[in-house]
This record gives C-alpha cells, structure tokens and sequence, in this order.
C-alpha cells in the first residue's frame, strides 16, 4: 500500500504509480548525492585557466610546461567522466522506473496536472514530471539540480516532516507536501497561488480602529491665549490628518476636542508599523509660543471580532498608552499589547480635582470597612513603606479604622523607617508591621487591602493575600503594565507623579490634615527623596508642594538624610560594582557575581551612581537572587528604561525599572541584557544618533 504524502501521512495518498517508481529508484540503486562538482561550468573554466597557465610556462620552461599541460589533460578527462557518469546515473534511475511501471502508468505520472518530483537524499533531483519540468524548469533540463532553492528556508526533513509548507518559485506560490523514501524523497507542488493571494488581500483589508488623543493640551493651553491654542491644535490636527491621507482613510474629530477616530485597514497600520509610527514624532515637532511640544496618544486595535468589539479594544488601548505616560502607541491585539513611542516625560497635571474626588471615594471605602490592609511591593523600599505609613496615619489616626502594613521584614530595604516608626510608637500601636501570614487571619469579607507604589499582581508583597481580600485599592505612580490588578473599586495611578509618597502627602490632606506626626512626615518625604534623586529628576510643582506640606509637619531633612546613610562595607561594595563596569556606547553595564547581604541596595546605588560618569545616559547592574538574577536599571530620561525591563519581564518607570530573571546565571543575564539592548535601544530613546554596535 502506497503512503500518504505530507508529514502526517493523512492529507494526500500517493497513486501507485509513483510508489512503484519509488521502488524502482531504489532497486536500482541510483540514490544520487548532491549534485556532482564536476557538473558545474567553474570547474570547465577552471580547466581553461590551467591549459592557458601550461601555455604560457612554455618559454618559461618546457619541463613546467609538459608537468602542467598533463595535469590539465588529466583534469579535464576527470571533469568529462564525471559529468558523463552523473548523467548515467540519471538515465539508469529513469530507465528503471519505466522498467517497473507500465506504460500506461508512466504516461499518466508524466500527466500528472500536479507538479511532482523524486529527489535523493542531498536533495538532488532525479526525476520530476512534465507539469514539475514546464513550472520550475521552464522546460530546461534540471536533473542533478539541487531542490533546496524551491524550498527555502525549508530544509527537506522539515517539509516532510510538516503537513504543507509554503514555497515561492518566480511568480507563483505552492504548498509543498513530501513523503520519504529510503533512497530520497517524493515532492508534490500544489499551486495555489490565487488563493494565497485572496487571503492575503483578506488579510490586508481587515478593518483596523484607532483613537487618537492630544493628551497634553491642556497643561500647553493653560496660560496661553486662545489664538494660541487654535493655532497649536490645527497643526496637530493638520499632522493627524496628512497621516489618516497617506493611508487612504478618514480622520474623524469627536466630541469633546481632542479626541479623534480613525478606521483603516491592517495593510496601512502594518505599514505604520514598519514606519514605527513616525506620526509621533511629526507632532512633537510642533512647538508653542513657550517652546513647548505636543504630544498625541493613540490606541489601536487590531484583529477585532467587529467594528464594535474593535472601537472597544481601542478605547483600552488609549487607556494603556495614556497611563504609561502618553506620546506613545499602544496596539491591543485580543490580550496582548504592543507599545511604540513613550520617550517623552509625563506632563503634570496642575490641578488637583481628580485627588480630591479619590480622597472623598477612597475614605467611604474605608470608613465601610471592618480592618485595612496596606500592602506594597516585594522587596519594599522607602517608596513603598513610606506611602504605606502615609495611609495608615490617616486611616487609623484620621478615619479611626483599625489598619496593619503588611511587609516581610526579611526582605525590605527600608528596615531603619520601620524601626524609626516602631520607636515612636506606644506599646498598644508597635504591631501596626505584621507578616503576610497573619494578615492572612485578618481578612474578613469587609476588609479593604490598599496597595501602593506598584499596581502588578506579580510584584505584590503577597499574591496569595491580594486574592483573599474581595476589596482592593490601588495607590501608584509607575507607568502602566499590561498585567495589572484588575479587580480594584479604586485604582488611583497617576504616572506623572515623581513618587507614591508624594500622591499619599496629597490624599491625607483631605482623609485627614491633622494626622501625621513628624516621623511620619519624615516617612513620606524619605519616599519622594529616594525616587527623585534628591529633588533631580522627575520633580513637578506638585512635588514641590507635597515636600513644603510634609516640612510644615515637621519633617526634618537631616533625619530623612539619616535614612540613606550607608554602612562602610556596602560604601565599599557599591563602588566595587562601579568601578568594574563596563561601558557599552553610552551605556554601563555592572555585574555582581554573589549573593551578599545587602546586594539589592548596594545594586541601586550603584545604578544611580554610574549614572554620574559622563557620556553614561543609561545604567544596568545585575546580581544573583535566589534562582535567578535581579536586574536594576536607571536612567536620566533620554532612554524609557521600562521598555527595556519590560522586554526582561520586568517594567517601572522612564528613568527607573527593574526585572528579575528566573532560572538563570548572572553570565547568561548580561548576554541576554545585552541583545535586549542591541534590539530595543533605538526604539527606547530619542536620540536617533545612538550607537548601538558594539552592544
């Protein structure tokens, strides 16, 4: 019984022609290698050469000119024999499957409507019939030519191995199906050029959804007159527009201003894509009468059910792209994200509206509950454990709701806040620090988990906790990742904001103004300190304002300072790290090889601190944690160094992030960093001119 063709032997069954020709290759004992050497016109012209060279040794001398005139002789008798016997080869092969087969059935395998070929091994072609020899050959003789460019990048194994591959040969695209052989392999050409081309035209025109947003119009046109304005939004519109044209569709203004609808198709946004969405980049070019830029956000959907489910999609999409921090793209195709742009710094928004409304929800929320939970990030550091006091002095101090902060003290950076807190407190409120396990015995159905400084499930100091607690509040100002809670009633995320501290120090002032004490107020202002830099980047009037609020409270610089003291072993290691780091076209690459005590804050420091070499705009350091590696990453805004850790599984900020690599050596994670780095370099920063060879 014949097999089937394909690699799995199901789609197509072979006529027994073709078997019995197989069978006939095989008792001949004609499996041919890849074709002979000798057959190729080099070695013809290579013979010339060396009868020419023979020549002209004559009057060189004679003996020279008998030694070289023999071994062309001798060369040109090996290439003759050889190509006579490759053809001999061929010939056999034929001549023994017209043996086996009967007339009339090699009349039909020659018949065949379908282009098909017997190949050897090596992929040489031994036979193929007059539909393979017209479509691939044009009718020339193609025996002992290799298969190899019809079917790349395929190899045989893989063809035969898969059910259908898809091939191009000239003009015309194929599906090729094989079956093996023991002296080779048997090739269908299946030609479905036409279909291909009506999928890909299908493909192509699926409608696509877009919503674009000018996001910083507001914060531009604040003090501006409205001449100004009118000009500024017709050139953004005028942008938007000579882009919707060259893609052949319509840009439609919605209510409200600054919002605009956009339908097209997947063959222009694929192209945008490849232009990597140079529309961006146009705006930004825009300048107002001040010498600032414009920025537009757009959401995209791709792959929608219909046009409904796709102007949702790309609602969500704006949604992402904006709380990542706007100027960017985010294309939503079902659950997966792609992002494009987001080199600018997000534009602070003055007015403080939206933080009284959350502090009005936020404070019903708690007043309805019977215990609060605060919770930050795994590895918490002052960022995470100030926000965390900031809450609960005005949940338990101000709303008189009995509150606990949730943190493994084991492995958090901000151990000397803790203590400081502890310290002065009274002995009835020193257990406000309690473990994820006994906040596990706390939870009742009316209890309220407030998150704060990260809003990823995966980053959480206690996973198992959030998913016991049916209420959660989210308190965050990191740009938004594609895997966040989902689940929360508030989720207050603001990415313009230097720091969770400093959108806490604004909460308590309407939850409750009279409630933090001075270490308290130390807590929050450690917070905005560590995530600033000392007031350096990342700093917005708001910052300024939360900071003089906390100083009324009697926050005191020097103890705040106090917190950041160094021990002189970590002093050392820390600038062990800088000093062996290696720089990589403007960016520096350190690596901690043990797992010391203390190596996450000694990472940090030294990240922040190879950022003051010059020419370093962008800094990295790996360590080993656990199983893994951790990997902290700083920049001074020219590169999004989120969208580097994001790549590592990670995420953060625009000038500061981090990931941790699972299962892997500190070797293999620089290796890793670095090709990372190689591929999205140019797409993080702003300077086109960046180098990024030698990485």
């Amino acid at each position: 019984m014949p097999p089937a063709a394909g690699g799995s032997g199901k789609r197509y069954r072979l006529p027994a022609s073709c078997w019995g020709f197989q069978q006939a290759c095989k008792k001949g004992n004609v499996i041919l290698k890849q074709k002979i050497w000798a057959a190729s016109p080099v070695f013809y012209v290579l013979c010339a050469v060396m009868v020419g060279m023979a020549v002209a040794s004559w009057w060189w001398s004679p003996i020279a000119f008998g030694v070289e005139l023999g071994v062309s002789v001798l060369a040109i008798g090996a290439v003759a024999t050889a190509n006579y016997l490759f053809h001999a080869h061929v010939k056999v092969a034929v001549s023994g499957a017209r043996k086996l087969l009967s007339g009339q059935d090699y009349q039909a395998l020659q018949n065949f409507s379908v282009p098909l070929v017997v190949v050897g091994q090596e992929g040489d072609i031994i036979w193929g019939n007059s539909a393979f020899l017209d479509a691939m050959g044009k009718g020339k003789d193609v025996y002992g030519e290799t298969i190899s460019w019809m079917i790349q990048p395929y190899t045989l194994e893989e063809v035969s191995d898969k059910n259908g591959v898809n091939a191009k040969v000239g003009e015309r695209e194929y599906t090729v199906f094989s079956t093996p052989t023991e002296g080779g392999y048997l090739l269908y050409f299946v030609d479905d050029t036409k279909y291909k081309g009506i999928t890909r035209a299908y493909e192509e025109s699926r409608p696509v959804v877009a919503v674009a947003f000018f996001d910083n119009r507001e914060e531009l046109m604040r003090n501006a007159s409205g001449g100004e304005d009118a000009r500024v939004t017709s050139e953004v519109e005028e942008v938007l527009n000579a882009w919707a044209h060259r893609m052949n569709t319509f840009l439609k203004k919605l209510s409200g201003g600054s919002r605009y609808l956009l339908v097209t198709d997947e063959k222009n946004i694929a192209q945008a894509i490849k232009d990597r969405f140079q529309v961006l980049d146009e705006i930004r070019k825009i300048k107002t009468a001040d010498d600032r830029s414009p920025t537009v956000s757009i959401g995209i959907s791709r792959d929608a059910s219909d046009f409904a489910e796709g102007e949702l999609w790309a609602r969500q999409a704006l949604d992402m792209a904006l709380g990542r921090g706007g100027d960017q793209v985010a294309i939503k195709t079902g659950e997966d994200y792609e992002f494009f742009g987001g080199l600018s710094k997000g534009v602070e928004k003055r007015d403080k509206v939206r933080t009284r409304v959350i502090a009005a929800s936020l404070s019903d929320h708690i007043k309805a509950s019977d215990t609060v939970l605060i919770m930050g990030h795994r590895f918490s550091d002052l960022d995470a454990i100030g926000a965390a006091i900031g809450m609960w002095s005005a949940t338990a101090k101000g709303l008189k709701k009995p509150a606990y902060i949730v943190v493994n003290r084991n492995q958090s950076m901000a151990m000397p806040l803790i203590k400081n807190m502890e310290d002065t407190l009274s002995d009835g409120d020193r257990e406000i620090f309690i473990s994820p396990n006994d906040a596990l015995d706390l939870v009742t159905p009316k209890t309220l988990l407030i998150v704060v400084d990260t809003h990823s499930q995966d980053f959480v100091e206690s996973e198992e906790l959030l998913n016991s607690v049916e209420r959660v509040v989210v308190i965050d100002h990191h740009r938004m990742m594609v895997k966040h809670i989902n689940n929360a009633i508030v989720f207050y995320h603001e990415p313009y904001a230097s720091s969770t501290c400093e959108m806490v120090a604004e909460l308590v002032q309407y939850l409750g103004n009279n409630t933090l004490s001075r270490v308290e107020a130390d807590a929050l202002l450690s917070g905005i300190m560590l995530d600033t830099k000392g007031f350096v980047l990342k700093c917005g009037v708001r910052t300024f304002e939360a900071a003089a609020y906390l100083r009324r409270k009697g926050a005191d610089t020097v103890e705040v300072k106090r917190l950041f003291a160094d021990t002189i072993d970590t002093y050392k290691a820390k600038y062990q790290l800088v000093s062996a780091a290696e720089v990589y076209n403007n960016c520096a690459v350190a690596c901690a090889y043990d797992d010391e005590p203390g190596i996450r804050v000694t990472a940090a420091q030294a990240a922040d601190e190879l950022l003051s070499i010059q020419g370093v705009i962008v800094s990295f350091v790996l360590f080993p944690s656990g199983n893994g590696v951790s990997v902290s990453a700083r920049s001074l805004g020219d590169v999004n160094v989120q969208i580097i850790m994001e790549a590592l599984g990670g995420g953060g900020h625009l000038t500061m992030a981090g990931a941790q690599i699972p299962n892997i050596s500190v070797k293999d994670a620089k290796a890793k960093l670095l090709e990372v780095l190689k591929e999205t370099l140019p797409k993080a920063t702003k300077f086109s001119t960046v180098n990024t060879g030698r990485v």
